[in-house]
Parts: C-alpha cells; structure tokens; sequence
C-alpha cells in the first residue's frame, strides 16, 4: 500500500543541491517579470524510509465507535482494508477475506496523537548518555533537528504503543530561544529515525520563552539573554535575520532570471529553519506558560508576518482563549500539571475546556514518558473538571483534544486523526470506555497493521535493547 503523501509542496527535494534551494509553487513557470520568488527551505535528505507492515482486512462490529470528528456510532460497524478506513457506520457487509471481530461491549476510537514528546530524545533508561533534547551551547539552536539524536531502541515507543499513541511529535527540548526541528514520527519500530518518520508531515520549529531559557542562560552564560525583555529582542532579531535571509536569495533568484552575474549567498542552516517560518514551510510550535507572554509572541508573529501553530503547555490559554480563536493558534495543554514553577501557577483544571468553549484549537499533550501510556485517562480527567464545572463535555467532544485537533498542529489532519473512510487505519479498539480508569487497550492498528494485541502474545513487540531483559517478569 503506498502511503499517502501530505502536501507535497512542503517536502519537495531541492532542485540544486548545490544551492540548497528551488523554486516551489502552484506548478506555474516563474519569469523574470514576476515580483516574487517561492523557495523551499527545506532540505532534500532525511527523507522518510517508513514502509508500512502488511495490512489487513477486518471487519469491526457491534462497537461504540467516536470517530473523532464529535460524532458517536453505536452499535457501529468499522471496515478497514488496504491500510485505509474503507467504511463507518452501521450494518456494513463483510468482504469475503474479512476478519469479523465482534466489537460488542468495546470502542473504537482513531489512533492517539501525541504532540508533545521528547521519546527517543531523552529516551529511558534516563542516563546522561541518552539524553540528546537539548543543545545548550546557545540560545539559539534552529539548526539542529531532534530526529539526529532520536534513539528508536527507546522502549517508550512501545509502552506509548500500548496505551493507543499511535502518532506522536518529537521535539527538543525548552532550554533555546530557538530550540530546533522537531519531527513526526509513526509509532513503529525502525532500525532508524527516518524508519519512523511520518511521510509528508511538515516540519516544525520548538521555540520557548519564559523561565526555561531565563534559567538555561540566565548567568551570563556565553553572553546569552538575561531577562524577558531580551528573550523577546533576541526573539524579534532572530526573524529579522531570517527576513533578510530570504531577502537575499529572492534577490540572487531575480538577478539569475534576469540573466546578470549572481553568486549564491552563503547557506546558513539556523537562518534557513527561520525563513521556513517566515515563508509558511515550517509550523512553529511554541513553548509558553503565561499569558501575556503568549500575547507578545502573537505581537512578534504579526510584526514579521508569521504564524504560530499552537502555544505548548499554555497553562493560562484559558486568560487569552479569544486572542487564540481570533489568531486561530491552537493551545496544547495538560489535564492538570501547574504549580511546579511560578509561570505554572495559575493552571486550572478547566483550561483545555475553556480554550476550545472560545472557539479556539484545544489539544491534550503529555511531554511524559508516562502520561503519553494513558492520554485517554488525561483526557477523562480534564472532561471530569469541565462537568464538574457545568461545562457539559461529551466524549465526543474530549476525544477531538488528542486524536483530530492533534493532527491538526501536526499538518496531517488530512489523512489521520479520524475515522473517516480514505484515512490512514490508525484505529484503537478498547475494552471498554476509554474514559474510563479501568480500561485498557484491546488492539491498535497503524496503517492497518494491528502493530500491538494484547490477546496475542505475537503482537507485544519488543525492540533489540528489551529484548532478554524482562524474561523473570514473564
């Protein structure tokens, strides 16, 4: 089956390798009389090696099945075939080479997304020898990518796969300014990163501001931003460089239209993340408490023309809900975690309610090793506190934060997140309410391939640095 590719604009190889750069566009031939010039900032390698495993044919009924998209099917029939979610609904006849599985009693839900881990980058066991998220040596890092030091032996993949994450971004950590490339990663074993990597899926920039950076480099440390004041000055000459970077290649590609003498301007692999910003290439994902600190980010992004795809751990979104709808930036939150430093204090259990009750994106990230197992039990949770508070959230409506509002920042919605027939088979089957603490995962499917069951020791993968370790537990 081949995978689908996801706009396909934003991954184009570079045309001239030499450069670094080629014209991307609606497929129109550029002239020199044209004002404006289109460049991919994104390079040609590292491109995704990910090959599906074999899909099956099955054929799902009698489930109560969210599909993601705030309906409810009860009594529901679910087809996949191919990799693809073929059909939803109710009373779908089986194909001859269908597994029928009787559903009655479980749910079915899509795939859980993740959109904010660090697995593979400070993978476990927790050593300093592993930990790979974060490179302090300046406060801005854009150059460097988390898929280069992500280390695909981490048993979390497997242990997230066990608990219905079937997607998940991999971003550095919240050290830098500019933190670098984070990656969308498929949860299946690979022998490499690129193994894992999401086809298509667009590239992303984690920046940070707040206390993370003010205590990375707060001391002075290699002349770096001090304060607030100079995290956002450092923040706002950032894209003026990367402006004037893609400045200086429009001008380059002008004069080569016009037939003068031109030479290339130097690559610079930090300023090209931030022209990806700057040109719509790269979703930038930032991570911020405060609400006032998210607003003068949202100032910044207006001044150099930019957007930003969604605030990361956000805990006062719910003081600046309509400033996010009305930017339309998403927020992704926690269920409950605040308190742990000052700019988390004002968290709120009614936070991821209250942000999507604005109209705005609300999304459920873990940024655990542990809470990513049980996101559905995080997402109880935050529904729990909004009912308690009047609110009136459906699971309908909760499953949304971590499946299609997930894939959404993520720039995959098109072809995952749902249960929508063409989709990816990213599909969970419960054996229960998925709301509910004691419910455990039954089977999950990526691509259609039933990646992990839990009746069939077969299907409990393992990696080569498990392998052997756990023979007392069995």
């Amino acid at each position: 089956m081949a995978t689908q590719v996801i706009r396909p604009a934003l991954v184009a190889a570079l045309g001239a390798l030499a450069l670094g750069f080629a014209a991307c566009g609606d497929g129109d031939q550029k002239t020199q009389n044209d004002e404006d010039f289109e460049f991919s900032v994104l390079s040609g390698g590292f491109e995704s090696t990910y090959r599906p495993m074999p899909s099956e044919t099955v054929l799902f009924t009698n489930a109560t099945i969210l599909t993601g998209t705030g309906e409810r099917i009860d009594n529901g029939s679910l087809l996949i075939r191919d990799g693809r979610i073929e059909a939803v609904g109710n009373d779908i006849e089986a194909p001859d080479d269908a597994e029928v599985v009787d559903a009655d009693g479980k749910w079915l839900t899509p795939g859980i997304i993740d959109t904010h881990s660090h697995l593979g980058v400070y993978p476990s066991p927790g050593v300093w020898a592993h930990a790979d998220g974060n490179e302090i040596v300046s406060a801005n890092t854009a150059h460097v990518w988390a898929e280069h030091g992500l280390w695909p032996q981490d048993p979390g993949f497997i242990r997230a796969l066990e608990g219905g994450v079937t997607t998940a971004l991999i971003l550095p950590g919240s050290a830098n300014i500019f933190g670098g490339r984070g990656v969308t990663i498929k949860n299946v074993p690979g022998r490499t990163a690129q193994d894992m990597k999401f086809p298509g899926a667009p590239h992303a920039l984690k920046m940070a501001c707040g206390e993370n950076p003010k205590r990375v480099y707060g001391q002075g440390r290699n002349s770096q931003p001090y304060t607030r004041m100079g995290n956002k000055a450092f923040v706002r000459a950032g894209f003026e460089d990367g402006k004037e970077y893609l400045k200086r290649w429009e001008d380059y590609k002008r004069k080569q239209a016009n037939g003068e003498d031109a030479e290339a301007p130097k690559r610079d692999l930090a300023l090209e993340t931030i022209a990806g910003v700057l040109n719509g290439e790269i979703l930038l994902h930032n991570h911020c408490y405060r609400a006032d600190e998210m607003r003068h980010r949202l100032d910044i992004a207006e001044e150099y023309g930019f957007h930003i795809t969604a605030f990361h751990h956000a805990v006062e979104s719910y003081k600046i809900a309509d400033l996010l709808a009305e930017n339309n930036v998403c927020s992704a939150m926690w269920s409950d975690w605040w308190g742990f430093k000052l700019e988390a204090w004002d968290g709120i259990r009614e936070n991821i309610p209250l942000v999507e009750a604005a109209g705005a994106c609300a999304v459920l990230h873990s940024d655990s090793a542990q809470d990513i197992q049980r996101l559905n039990q995080e997402a109880a949770k935050t529904m729990a506190a909004a009912n308690r508070a009047g609110m009136d959230v459906s699971r309908e409506q909760a499953i949304r934060w971590i499946t299609l509002n997930a894939a959404s920042i993520l720039g995959i919605d098109e072809v995952t997140g749902s249960l929508e027939p063409g989709k990816n088979a990213d599909v969970v089957l419960w054996d229960g309410d998925p709301f509910s603490v004691y419910t455990r995962t039954q089977r999950v499917y990526i691509d259609g391939a039933r990646l992990y069951d839990r009746d069939d020791p077969e299907r409990h993968p393992e990696l080569d640095f498990t392998l052997g370790l756990f023979e007392g537990d069995k």
